[in-house]
């Protein structure tokens, strides 16, 4: 099956022609084109998207079905009135912008629409480090903090989509940072996400060496809350992910401070060893949203294909 993949993030359009074969989900996707375009005003980006689509389609075979990892936060229920939408996102000028309308009304075929890190989390459930794990959590850490979990195997929703990027964290001491989230302040993402490195530093976190107090201070909050929401959702796996959250260095650091977050909460993380085997890197790297998009489209096609 001839599939159009998308990873629609705040900082670029990750879009790919890919093959999938439905009769054996365990193969990996066969990526046929690829591109990646900045995310710019919605208009001109989702112009850019369509022109790849046509033209790899016209070399490759056209789309059968696309889907469609966006970031949020959107609506992904069916049947909703603002289906396909992104709704109140800081992401200058998307507001209320169709994504999901838009590849309907351009190519007229099935779309499946999702966080792009519920997308990454099925690429991880199907291709990745959780292969058979029925029950993980997948957390993206980079422009923001956004999560998705598989519960019983099957990926969490409920009346919209969790927004784990946006729980509450107790301060570290001596913290005074006014956090960056537009709408909660010091939430999670507020204050680790890339922008609040940058605000809180007045540096991008490529620029900080490795050696930076911005790191122990990362770590201490990731943490905090992956122990949160390991206490919360219980996952048998927590795969970190995302431009910050994929720093080797910061996934060391996480790992030793785990056990002491979780306060003895979890009898099976109470050494770094343990937290180790919890805490893992994504087994795809950068190309679980992207794949994991790819698996959206045949889901769309074969319900039974996870």
């Amino acid at each position: 099956m001839t599939v159009g993949a998308v990873e629609a993030g705040g900082t670029k359009f990750v879009c790919a022609l890919a093959r999938v074969d439905t009769a054996d989900p365990s193969k990996l996707p066969e990526l046929l084109a690829e591109e990646s375009v900045p995310t710019g005003a919605p208009g001109p980006t989702l112009d850019i998207v369509r022109r790849f689509f046509e033209s790899a389609g016209a070399r490759h075979g056209a789309a059968e079905a696309f889907g469609i990892g966006c970031f949020g936060p959107i609506d992904p229920v069916p049947g909703s009135p603002s289906w396909g939408r992104i709704l109140a996102t800081p992401k200058k000028g998307w507001i209320g912008t169709d994504v999901a309308g838009f590849f309907q009304g351009s190519f007229g075929k099935p779309v499946a629409f999702d966080t792009d890190v519920n997308a990454a989390a099925l690429g991880e459930r199907l291709w990745g480090a959780a292969r058979g794990v029925e029950s993980f959590i997948y957390l993206t850490v980079g422009t923001g903090i956004g999560g998705g979990a598989f519960v019983e195997g099957r990926l969490l929703h409920g009346a919209s989509h969790p927004e784990m990027g946006h729980i509450r964290l107790c301060r570290a001491p001596d913290d005074a940072f006014e956090g960056a989230c537009p709408f909660h302040g010091t939430c999670f993402e507020g204050l680790a996400s890339g922008p609040a490195i940058e605000k809180r530093w007045g540096k991008k976190g490529t620029e900080l060496g490795p050696e930076h107090p911005a790191w122990e201070l990362e770590a201490h909050y990731l943490a905090q809350g992956v122990a949160s929401l390991c206490l919360a959702l219980a996952p048998e796996l927590f795969i970190l992910g995302g431009g910050v959250g994929g720093r080797p260095d910061l996934l060391r650091r996480t790992r030793e401070l785990l056990p002491a977050a979780l306060g003895g909460y979890r009898r099976d993380v109470n050494t770094t060893a343990e937290a180790s085997r919890l805490l893992v890197a994504p087994g795809l790297g950068t190309r679980s949203g992207i794949l994991g998009a790819a698996g959206l489209a045949a889901l769309s096609n074969d319900p039974g294909f996870a």
